[in-house]
């Protein structure tokens, strides 16, 4: 009989991804994340960071976040609601909402548990979740973890998301309709203004999770409702303080009301210990630069642009991307892990994305350009990609 602490069934699944290989061992970065990189001893050209304005090693947000640590510590000591909540939380968020034309923002510490948080917070028993078929796994536990009853669109299909409203819509008190802002999968934008008119229509509330249009898509980086001047018709917007700005957290950009009422059911909030003074201190100096400059974003869409058309005339298929965001669908799970482990060999990191990330059969390597890539990288980039993509038929 085997023994109960060896944990078999985890073996076996383990194993399981062996054979099917997809398991992964962690790669271990040496140094900051930045456009080249060391990466487990080997410099290699960093195409798999979040860190898209090149923000995360920004000399100015290192000499904030040391300020804010001589000020106030390593750690800010309690959640919020008790003694956590330094004058520099609220000084953040009074600063953010401004940033983004908001009545109010709640700051939590990280993007995924502003889902967790906020739609178990907004919903209720009675209440229906509509949401876009693609939305990111901190939206979907996030609405498991709702008392609301749960409907899904297919993705972007406005039609299909009227056909549900039509069906269910007269059966709940409050309906609120979920979608990323940028499909951190494909780089696609969601149809914004068109789910707003069906929300209206319907009377329901929405709900945009904009971890990748933070800091990419609007003026300055303001995000996809700036981008489409939907300001004041979208009654939850979620940021990202972890990807563009370089830090960790993450953010509700609402009304006044919205923001009382998460302070008290905001279980993150409630339950866990505050932003630390580094970080806030860091973001602070983060949303100074892109309130004073277009620099960075302008730098991080010439970028994307230039590295998409190399890829392009290569002919690899990028699918529907509209951001930085640029996939480069292989298909098959195994043959897409194989080339990005060929790739790294030769000097450029691409992260594999397959099953259960996104559908079987449509694995691909996500290339996120940033604003600290320089065009001579790119190109040595793209030089990579046109012989390994030769060397596997897929070009």
């Amino acid at each position: 009989m085997s023994n109960v602490h060896e944990l078999k069934y985890l073996q076996d699944q383990v194993q399981e991804l062996k054979d099917q290989g997809v398991y992964r061992v962690l790669p271990i970065l040496e140094g900051a994340n930045e456009a080249e990189v060391i990466l487990n001893g080997k410099k290699v050209i960093n195409l798999s960071s979040n860190n898209y304005l090149g923000f995360a090693s920004h000399p100015k947000l290192k000499k904030a976040a040391i300020e804010a640590v001589e000020k106030y510590g390593v750690g800010s000591g309690a959640v919020r609601t008790i003694i956590g909540n330094m004058d520099i939380h609220e000084e953040l968020e009074k600063k953010l909402a401004v940033f983004k034309r908001e009545e109010a923002v709640m700051v939590f510490q990280s993007g995924f548990n502003c889902n967790a948080g906020a739609i178990q917070a907004i919903t209720n028993k009675g209440d229906l979740i509509i949401s876009d078929e693609l939305n990111h796994a901190s939206i979907i536990d996030g609405v498991k973890l709702s008392k609301a009853d749960k409907a899904v669109y297919k993705h972007s299909d406005m039609a299909d998301l009227e056909r549900v409203l039509i069906e269910r819509r007269s059966q709940y008190e409050n309906c609120l309709i979920i979608t990323d802002g940028v499909f951190s999968m494909d780089g696609d934008i969601a149809k914004l203004p068109e789910i707003v008119e069906l929300a209206e229509k319907y009377n329901c509330m929405t709900y945009v999770d904009d971890a990748h249009g933070s800091g990419v898509l609007g003026e300055s980086g303001r995000g996809t409702v700036d981008h489409f001047h939907l300001h004041g018709r979208i009654d939850f917007s979620i940021g990202t303080l972890s990807k563009a700005i370089g830090v960790i957290g993450g953010y509700v950009a609402g009304s006044k009301v919205m923001k009382e009422w998460l302070l008290h059911r905001g279980r993150p909030l409630l339950f866990s210990t505050s932003l630390p003074p580094a970080a806030v201190g860091a973001i602070m100096e983060a949303v100074d630069l892109l309130s004073s400059t277009t620099e960075y974003t302008d730098r991080l869409w010439h970028n994307a642009r230039f590295f998409k058309a190399e890829l392009g005339k290569l002919g690899f298929n990028t699918g529907a991307s509209e951001t930085p965001i640029t996939p480069v669908i292989v298909g098959d799970e195994a043959k897409t892990v194989a080339f990005s482990k060929r790739m790294l060999e030769m000097g450029v990191f691409v992260s594999p994305i397959v099953f259960p990330t996104v559908p079987k059969g449509t694995g691909r390597v996500r290339c996120m350009v940033t604003a600290g890539h320089t065009e001579e990288q790119l190109v040595r980039a793209v030089a990579v990609f046109e012989q390994v993509g030769k060397e596997m038929g897929l070009i």
